[in-house]
Protein backbone atom coordinates (compact mmCIF):
# COMPACT_ATOMS: atom_id res chain seq x y z
CA UNK A 1 0.00 0.00 0.00
CA UNK A 2 1.37 3.38 -0.99
CA UNK A 3 1.89 5.76 1.91
CA UNK A 4 0.44 9.27 1.79
CA UNK A 5 3.26 11.85 1.71
CA UNK A 6 3.81 13.48 5.09
CA UNK A 7 2.89 17.16 5.21
CA UNK A 8 3.81 19.05 8.38
CA UNK A 9 1.19 21.73 7.68
CA UNK A 10 -1.75 19.89 6.11
CA UNK A 11 -1.73 16.91 8.47
CA UNK A 12 -1.90 18.88 11.72
CA UNK A 13 -3.94 21.61 13.39
CA UNK A 14 -1.90 24.10 15.39
CA UNK A 15 -3.02 24.40 19.02
CA UNK A 16 -0.51 26.42 21.05
CA UNK A 17 3.00 27.78 20.74
CA UNK A 18 4.45 26.34 23.95
CA UNK A 19 7.96 27.76 24.08
CA UNK A 20 10.94 28.93 22.07
CA UNK A 21 14.66 28.45 22.54
CA UNK A 22 17.28 30.76 21.06
CA UNK A 23 20.89 29.91 20.40
CA UNK A 24 23.92 31.95 21.39
CA UNK A 25 26.78 32.83 19.07
CA UNK A 26 29.96 32.02 20.99
CA UNK A 27 33.59 32.09 19.93
CA UNK A 28 36.80 30.66 21.34
CA UNK A 29 38.28 33.02 23.91
CA UNK A 30 41.45 33.51 21.87
CA UNK A 31 39.66 34.60 18.70
CA UNK A 32 40.42 38.34 18.29
CA UNK A 33 36.82 39.54 18.00
CA UNK A 34 34.53 41.23 20.49
CA UNK A 35 31.38 41.60 18.39
CA UNK A 36 29.40 40.08 15.55
CA UNK A 37 30.59 42.85 13.23
CA UNK A 38 34.25 42.10 14.05
CA UNK A 39 33.66 38.37 13.49
CA UNK A 40 32.15 39.06 10.06
CA UNK A 41 35.11 41.27 9.16
CA UNK A 42 37.56 38.55 10.23
CA UNK A 43 35.66 35.85 8.32
CA UNK A 44 35.65 37.96 5.16
CA UNK A 45 39.38 38.51 5.49
CA UNK A 46 39.98 34.76 5.94
CA UNK A 47 37.46 32.93 3.74
CA UNK A 48 37.26 29.22 4.53
CA UNK A 49 39.66 29.47 7.48
CA UNK A 50 37.15 29.71 10.34
CA UNK A 51 35.21 26.63 11.44
CA UNK A 52 31.92 26.38 13.28
CA UNK A 53 30.72 23.37 15.24
CA UNK A 54 27.21 21.97 14.98
CA UNK A 55 25.41 18.78 15.90
CA UNK A 56 22.64 17.14 13.92
CA UNK A 57 22.00 17.94 10.28
CA UNK A 58 19.23 20.51 10.16
CA UNK A 59 19.27 21.07 13.92
CA UNK A 60 19.21 24.56 15.44
CA UNK A 61 23.02 24.78 15.76
CA UNK A 62 23.37 23.92 12.09
CA UNK A 63 20.68 26.18 10.66
CA UNK A 64 21.77 29.11 12.82
CA UNK A 65 25.28 28.79 11.37
CA UNK A 66 24.11 28.48 7.77
CA UNK A 67 21.77 31.46 8.15
CA UNK A 68 24.71 33.44 9.56
CA UNK A 69 26.86 32.47 6.58
CA UNK A 70 24.16 33.40 4.11
CA UNK A 71 23.17 36.74 5.58
CA UNK A 72 26.74 37.85 6.34
CA UNK A 73 28.08 36.72 2.97
CA UNK A 74 30.95 34.79 4.53
CA UNK A 75 32.62 31.43 4.01
CA UNK A 76 32.97 29.53 7.28
CA UNK A 77 33.23 25.74 7.37
CA UNK A 78 30.84 23.52 9.26
CA UNK A 79 32.37 20.76 11.41
CA UNK A 80 29.64 18.22 12.23
CA UNK A 81 29.47 16.42 15.57
CA UNK A 82 27.21 13.68 16.89
CA UNK A 83 26.35 15.81 19.93
CA UNK A 84 26.57 19.41 21.10
CA UNK A 85 28.85 18.46 24.01
CA UNK A 86 31.51 17.20 21.60
CA UNK A 87 31.32 20.44 19.63
CA UNK A 88 31.66 22.51 22.79
CA UNK A 89 34.68 20.49 23.87
CA UNK A 90 36.42 21.24 20.58
CA UNK A 91 35.42 24.90 20.79
CA UNK A 92 36.93 25.14 24.27
CA UNK A 93 40.05 23.36 23.01
CA UNK A 94 40.38 25.78 20.09
CA UNK A 95 39.90 23.16 17.38
CA UNK A 96 36.88 25.12 16.09
CA UNK A 97 36.41 28.85 16.39
CA UNK A 98 32.67 29.39 16.84
CA UNK A 99 29.37 27.70 17.58
CA UNK A 100 25.66 28.40 18.12
CA UNK A 101 24.80 26.35 21.25
CA UNK A 102 21.82 26.86 23.55
CA UNK A 103 22.34 29.20 26.48
CA UNK A 104 21.86 26.50 29.11
CA UNK A 105 24.58 24.30 27.60
CA UNK A 106 27.20 27.03 27.30
CA UNK A 107 26.65 29.12 30.45
CA UNK A 108 29.22 27.28 32.62
CA UNK A 109 31.92 27.86 30.00
CA UNK A 110 31.02 31.54 29.66
CA UNK A 111 31.42 32.00 33.40
CA UNK A 112 34.84 30.34 33.31
CA UNK A 113 35.98 32.56 30.42
CA UNK A 114 36.71 29.61 28.12
CA UNK A 115 34.40 30.97 25.44
CA UNK A 116 33.01 34.42 24.66
CA UNK A 117 29.36 35.14 23.81
CA UNK A 118 28.68 37.72 21.10
CA UNK A 119 24.92 37.66 20.53
CA UNK A 120 21.66 35.77 20.92
CA UNK A 121 19.81 34.47 17.86
CA UNK A 122 16.27 35.49 18.85
CA UNK A 123 14.61 38.55 17.32
CA UNK A 124 14.35 40.23 20.72
CA UNK A 125 16.79 40.19 23.67
CA UNK A 126 16.34 37.05 25.76
CA UNK A 127 16.26 36.59 29.51
CA UNK A 128 18.06 33.31 28.84
CA UNK A 129 21.09 35.31 27.66
CA UNK A 130 21.05 38.46 29.81
CA UNK A 131 23.08 41.39 28.53
CA UNK A 132 23.63 40.00 25.04
CA UNK A 133 22.51 41.90 21.96
CA UNK A 134 20.51 40.16 19.27
CA UNK A 135 22.25 39.15 16.06
CA UNK A 136 20.02 41.67 14.29
CA UNK A 137 21.09 44.53 16.54
CA UNK A 138 24.74 43.46 16.40
CA UNK A 139 25.12 43.74 12.65
CA UNK A 140 22.70 41.44 10.80
CA UNK A 141 19.29 43.14 10.53
CA UNK A 142 16.50 40.60 10.12
CA UNK A 143 18.48 37.67 11.53
CA UNK A 144 16.48 35.25 13.68
CA UNK A 145 16.97 31.58 14.42
CA UNK A 146 15.06 29.84 17.22
CA UNK A 147 13.67 26.43 18.03
CA UNK A 148 9.87 26.43 18.27
CA UNK A 149 8.00 23.95 20.46
CA UNK A 150 4.26 23.64 19.98
CA UNK A 151 1.24 21.46 20.58
CA UNK A 152 -0.63 20.16 17.53
CA UNK A 153 -3.75 18.08 16.98
CA UNK A 154 -4.68 15.93 13.96
CA UNK A 155 -5.86 17.87 10.94
CA UNK A 156 -9.62 18.29 10.99
CA UNK A 157 -9.91 18.51 14.78
CA UNK A 158 -13.05 20.61 15.46
CA UNK A 159 -12.20 24.26 16.10
CA UNK A 160 -13.97 24.35 19.50
CA UNK A 161 -11.77 21.48 20.67
CA UNK A 162 -8.63 23.26 19.43
CA UNK A 163 -9.67 26.49 21.17
CA UNK A 164 -10.44 24.66 24.43
CA UNK A 165 -7.03 22.97 24.40
CA UNK A 166 -5.37 26.28 23.58
CA UNK A 167 -7.07 28.11 26.45
CA UNK A 168 -6.07 25.45 28.99
CA UNK A 169 -2.44 25.24 27.82
CA UNK A 170 -2.06 29.04 27.77
CA UNK A 171 -3.48 29.18 31.30
CA UNK A 172 -0.93 26.64 32.53
CA UNK A 173 1.93 28.38 30.73
CA UNK A 174 1.18 31.61 32.59
CA UNK A 175 1.80 30.01 36.00
CA UNK A 176 4.96 31.52 37.60
CA UNK A 177 6.27 28.15 38.78
CA UNK A 178 6.05 26.73 35.26
CA UNK A 179 7.82 29.75 33.81
CA UNK A 180 10.67 29.15 36.26
CA UNK A 181 10.89 25.47 35.33
CA UNK A 182 11.00 26.31 31.63
CA UNK A 183 13.67 28.93 32.22
CA UNK A 184 15.82 26.46 34.17
CA UNK A 185 15.88 24.05 31.21
CA UNK A 186 16.72 26.84 28.76
CA UNK A 187 13.45 27.64 27.03
CA UNK A 188 10.93 30.49 27.28
CA UNK A 189 7.14 29.93 27.46
CA UNK A 190 5.15 31.73 24.76
CA UNK A 191 1.45 30.82 24.57
CA UNK A 192 -0.64 32.62 21.96
CA UNK A 193 -3.42 31.60 19.62
CA UNK A 194 -3.61 28.61 17.27
CA UNK A 195 -3.52 30.98 14.29
CA UNK A 196 -0.34 32.61 15.58
CA UNK A 197 1.45 29.26 15.78
CA UNK A 198 0.18 28.14 12.37
CA UNK A 199 1.30 31.39 10.71
CA UNK A 200 4.71 31.25 12.39
CA UNK A 201 5.30 27.65 11.31
CA UNK A 202 4.37 28.42 7.70
CA UNK A 203 6.60 31.50 7.66
CA UNK A 204 9.56 29.69 9.22
CA UNK A 205 9.27 26.74 6.85
CA UNK A 206 9.42 29.05 3.84
CA UNK A 207 12.24 31.15 5.25
CA UNK A 208 14.44 28.28 6.35
CA UNK A 209 13.71 26.23 3.21
CA UNK A 210 15.70 28.80 1.26
CA UNK A 211 18.63 28.47 3.67
CA UNK A 212 18.48 24.66 3.49
CA UNK A 213 18.36 24.69 -0.32
CA UNK A 214 21.18 27.20 -0.71
CA UNK A 215 23.36 25.28 1.73
CA UNK A 216 22.63 21.94 0.05
CA UNK A 217 21.49 20.37 3.31
CA UNK A 218 20.18 16.81 2.97
CA UNK A 219 18.64 14.53 5.58
CA UNK A 220 20.99 11.87 6.92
Amino acid sequence: MQKTPYDAVKHFSAVTWVSSTPNVLVVHSALPVQSVAELITLARAKPGELNYASSGTGASHHLAGELFKSMAGINIVRIAYKGAAQGLNDLIGGRVQLMFPTSVSVTPFLKSGQVRALAVTSAAPSALAPGLPTMAAAGLPGYESISIYGVFAPSGTPRPVVEKLNAEIVRVLSAPELKDRFFNIGTEPVGGSPDQLAATIRSEMLRMARVIKDAGIRSE
